[in-house]
């Protein structure tokens, strides 16, 4: 499942920078994650790293958006090619 970010968030800024697929902004009053970019870093690290970097623990898994580890690394794979393409035009 992908992550979403808690009304504990204290905007602190330390999540955006090290999503890898940028699905992290900040929203009206809180930063957010985007379900469609989540891939709970798979595909890049072995745990997610907004909940490592987290200083106040506020990114639980959204169970509005379960996902099994074979769907987040499908997304991950679709995400990498997106931006291949991308990438050539």
């Amino acid at each position: 499942m992908s992550l979403y970010i808690t009304d504990e968030c204290i905007n602190c800024d330390v999540c955006e920078p090290v999503c890898p697929n940028e699905a992290i902004y900040l929203g009206e009053l809180i930063y957010e994650i985007d379900p469609n970019l989540c891939t709970e870093c798979i595909g890049h690290y072995d745990q997610p790293q907004c909940q490592l970097f987290c200083p106040v623990d506020c990114i639980p898994k959204d169970p509005e958006h379960e996902e099994t580890y074979d769907e987040l690394f499908g997304k991950y794979q679709r995400i990498l090619t997106q931006k291949k393409t991308s990438n050539l035009d």
